[in-house]
């Protein structure tokens, strides 16, 4: 009985130990990630590549906070049966133009939701 019970305190302390390494892992992961895409209050960069790849569903507008215009964009797309995606293409193509504080104080901090 009492190897049962030592068993199943190793079982316990090695699931303890498991967890602390994965929590671990993923903190150092999500600063990794901050550190690759930049600072979480500067948005260029993600809203930038969804606009060119995804702009007709406006996933880049959702991103930024601009829900109504993402909707919008989304319908607009479909209506016109894909033709207005060229907006999100557009779109993405001059956040990724634009300095980083530009983009920041015009879409994020300015909440410029067009062009």
């Amino acid at each position: 009985m009492s190897d049962d019970k030592n068993l199943k305190d190793d079982l316990n302390e090695k699931a303890k130990d498991f967890a602390e390494e994965a929590k671990e892992t993923a903190s150092e992961f999500a600063e990794s990630a901050k550190e690759t895409f930049g600072s979480t209050d500067n948005k260029k960069v993600i809203a930038g590549i969804l606009g060119i790849l995804f702009g007709g569903l406006g996933i880049h507008k959702f991103v930024l906070g601009y829900n109504k215009e993402g909707f919008i964009l989304l319908i607009a797309t479909i209506l016109t049966c894909g033709f207005a995606s060229i907006i999100g293409f557009i779109e993405g193509i001059i956040y990724l133009t634009r300095s980083d504080a530009d983009f920041y104080n015009t879409y994020q901090a300015g909440k410029k939701p067009w062009f």
